[in-house]
Formats: structure tokens, C-alpha cells, sequence
């Protein structure tokens, strides 16, 4: 698991590559939360384009970071996610929220 980010502008853009389950999940959240409170970012996009595996604790992650931001008004988005993340995302209506951008 390898989680990186930059700015562009007022956009935080987070890199996740790896896999995302139970067992880096806890490391995940606390990286964000560390990362989302120190910064005053007015969008935030996941770039999935590495992340080769995820299961539904990833899920949860996405969820408590959206919720954790939505309170501040910051808007997440999601780009580039592999084949079998977008899967899972189109399949656990995660899109719906975060929405895909190219």
C-alpha cells in the first residue's frame, strides 16, 4: 500500500496505490485524516489509477472520508480507478456521491 499527494491549486489530489482491504484499511483512514486535517483543500480527487485491489472495508473508507469532508463542505471526487475498482465502485453506488472524473 503506498499512498501519495500534491496540490493543484486549492485541489488535493491523494494517490492510493496497492490494495485497499482489511488489512491496510486502518493505515488509509489514519493517512487521510491526518492529511485532511492539516490542509484547507477545497476538492479533494482520489486517483485510483493504481489501486489493484479493493473490498468492501475500502469501501467504508471512501464513506468516512466522504462524510468526514462533506461537514466542511469539500467535495471528493474519484479519477482513473482500475478495472475492477470502478467495479466496485459503480456496484456499491460510491459514484453517486464521489462522483468519476476524467
Amino acid at each position: 500500500m503506498e499512498i501519495k499527494h500534491k496540490f493543484a491549486g486549492e485541489i488535493l489530489v491523494v494517490s492510493i496505490e496497492g490494495e485497499l482491504d482489511s488489512y491496510s484499511a486502518e493505515f488509509v483512514r489514519d493517512y487521510l485524516d491526518g492529511l485532511f486535517d492539516k490542509q484547507n483543500a477545497k476538492q479533494i480527487v482520489f486517483n485510483l489509477s493504481g489501486l489493484n485491489f479493493m473490498d468492501s472495508t475500502g469501501i467504508g473508507v471512501f464513506i468516512g472520508r466522504y462524510k468526514r469532508m462533506k461537514s466542511r463542505g469539500v467535495p471528493i471526487y474519484i479519477s482513473g480507478p482500475s478495472d475492477h475498482a470502478k467495479k466496485i465502485l459503480e456496484m456499491s453506488g460510491l459514484f453517486e456521491i464521489m462522483p468519476l472524473i476524467s
